[in-house]
């Protein structure tokens, strides 16, 4: 029997084959890079367009201060590196450390109840003139890490759309708050609890319904 005979032309397969071209590997070391800028770029805009507080170097800045904002920091770097690897999705590939970080983040606003009680948290929230400035400020200084995550996951192939939304907002959220964070003087409970918190639960809201139509594939 000849083997040639059972081999059929297929004209449709040779022109898909002719149309493959190499692609350049994705590597999270460059993902990581690029959120790294991103929050480079976030804190130099608060800095030209606000300016960053200077009683941080001068140690006028309370502990809740860093305590705040450094979580801020961990949750926004968690979240921002499970969408990295999100974007190339392989077995066993799970972000426990970006929940753990988002449920730590909760903490902030649970302490500010605890210590002020609901009465004085309530008091502290309606009283306090620049939380909803420092609420929209962190949220859109969090929109130059978003960007940086969408562009990432549109190079890559994430399965868990839904997840990969909500924890870039979330990342977002965290690294826009931490940036601008760096430019509030108020250091109190009360106000970062509450006002330094919301823009991460808002961007997560944000990412979760915004990011999977950017992505999509």
């Amino acid at each position: 029997m000849n083997p040639e005979r059972g081999r059929l032309p297929n004209s449709l397969i040779d022109e898909l084959a002719g149309d493959l071209a190499p692609v350049a590997p994705i590597r999270l070391w460059h993902g990581a890079a690029l959120v790294a800028l991103s929050a480079a770029v976030t804190v130099v805009l608060v800095e030209l367009l606000d300016g960053l507080w200077r009683g941080i170097a001068a140690g006028e800045a309370s502990g809740v201060f860093f305590l705040a904002n450094g979580m801020l920091g961990l949750a926004g770097t968690a979240s921002a590196i499970a969408v990295l690897r999100m974007a190339s999705p392989r077995v066993g590939n799970t972000h426990d450390g970006a929940r753990w970080s988002a449920i730590m983040l909760g903490l902030l606003p649970l302490t500010a109840l605890l210590v002020l009680g609901a009465s004085g948290l309530f008091a502290s929230v309606s009283s306090d003139m620049y939380g909803f400035e420092c609420f929209l400020a962190g949220s859109a200084f969090g929109l130059v890490t978003a960007g940086a995550l969408v562009m990432w996951l549109r190079r890559g192939a994430p399965v868990s759309l839904g997840a990969a939304g909500t924890f870039t907002g979330i990342a977002a959220g965290a690294i826009g708050s931490f940036a601008y964070g760096l430019a509030c003087p108020i250091d109190t409970i009360g106000h970062l609890g509450i006002w330094h918190a919301a823009p991460v639960v808002l961007m997560a809201l944000v990412g979760r319904f915004a990011v999977p139509p950017l992505v999509r594939w």
